[in-house]
């Protein structure tokens, strides 16, 4: 009986952004409890890997953000490249709405943010941090409401969540890359030299496009860039269409397989792993913390206003228009969602930010936008839609 209970909960589309929500209730009773210790000792544990004179030291928490998120990014930039060649985004048409909405998303909530914290240049640093969406929770929040919700209205979520994560990877490589070593930056360019040639010649194994990934991780983390660009970068050379008709796509095929350990493994340990934030000591006033203000109305008013203006504008100057099925008051619906910033916001957290006061400031932040979001979204969309 409890096996059926769990197949039937794991086959529930808003399945991964439930079991999200509960890694990241679990890491705050964890932190917050007698296990708080035991909860940092864990994560601050050391895990080495060596061959001869090539070694990789970092604790727990830094492989679950260094390693792990990359074959998060990894199937981030695998939807992408489907997307972009011949799903939702592959016309301009298609690729107009939510390209305008995206930009609007991120260029609002980053004003907010540094307007608030304008003049500190350690505070400035998490810009960022308000400007992305959680595309696991986002669409959980949507199908909780099943079939009330337009098809058209998901289809535009996703394609919204996808571009917002094609920028945060951009700003991520642009702004959040430490001291870079030439050397394994030359290694980490042989191996894309050589994804691009099994590429060219229509290679459909997966194995040596893994093998080749785990080298170029391992080259991308030693030269200074963050290595979950790593997963984005091997995800454009895995072949989305087969030399043999009769065969699956092998990006496809690699897609359907990252995907549930991504989403009901990776990001839950990613949750559980970043979210614990302690409320011993903390007071009222950490609210107005120009980190903790500027992540809140970043991500919770920025968002809305960004999304609902530039479509607004865009609508007006004929770049882009909403699906006939979709009300203006439903797209506000959305445009709310969109502010769950959630995993994505706290992984940039984790690198605008190492010290661990800016790291509370940046978790509360995160977890109230992203609960007001989700809530609010939820119940706008209810009330603007109707029951089938």
């Amino acid at each position: 009986m409890p096996i059926e209970i769990l197949r039937k909960f794991f086959r529930l589309k808003s399945a991964a952004g439930i079991l999200l929500l509960l890694a990241a209730i679990a890491a705050i009773v964890v932190e917050n409890s007698f296990l708080s210790d035991s909860y940092s000792k864990l994560l601050h544990s050391s895990i080495s890997f060596k061959i001869s004179n090539f070694a990789i030291d970092k604790d727990l928490h830094h492989w679950i953000n260094d390693g792990l998120m990359a074959i998060f990014f990894l199937l981030v930039g695998l939807e992408i490249k489907r997307e972009l060649i011949q799903g939702h985004l592959s016309t301009r048409q298609q690729f107009s709405l939510p390209a305008v909405a995206a930009i609007g998303g991120i260029t609002v909530p980053a004003i907010i943010y540094i307007s608030l914290n304008f003049g500190n240049d350690v505070t400035t640093n998490g810009w960022a941090i308000p400007t992305a969406t959680d595309i696991a929770f986002a669409l959980g929040v949507v199908t909780l409401l099943g079939d009330r919700v337009p098809i058209s209205l998901k289809v535009t979520l996703v394609a919204i969540a996808i571009i917002d994560d094609l920028m945060a990877i951009i700003i991520i490589a642009t702004f959040y890359t430490s001291d870079v070593s030439i050397y394994y930056l030359l290694l980490a360019a042989v191996a894309t030299s050589v994804l691009f040639l099994l590429n060219k010649k229509q290679i459909n194994k997966l194995s040596p496009y893994v093998i080749l990934g785990i080298l170029l991780w391992m080259f991308v983390l030693k030269s200074g860039i963050h290595a979950s660009l790593a997963g984005v970068l091997l995800a454009q050379f895995i072949p989305l269409n087969s030399k043999d008709s009769s065969s699956h796509s092998p990006l496809q095929n690699l897609e359907h397989s990252i995907a549930p350990w991504v989403n009901f493994s990776i990001l839950p340990i990613f949750a559980f792993a970043n979210a614990g934030v302690s409320f011993s000591g903390m007071k009222l006033n950490l609210l107005w913390d120009p980190v903790t203000l500027g992540i809140i109305l970043g991500l919770f008013f920025g968002k809305q206003i960004g999304v609902m203006l530039f479509t607004y504008v865009g609508s007006l100057l004929k770049v882009c228009k909403l699906p006939s099925d979709i009300s203006w008051a439903q797209y506000y619906g959305l445009s709310l969602v969109t502010g769950i910033g959630f995993t994505m916001s706290l992984f940039i957290g984790s690198l605008a930010f190492t010290d661990p006061e800016y790291q509370t400031s940046v978790r509360l932040g995160v977890l109230i936008a992203s609960l007001l979001a989700g809530i609010l979204g939820y119940l706008t969309l209810r009330i603007t839609t109707k029951s089938s």
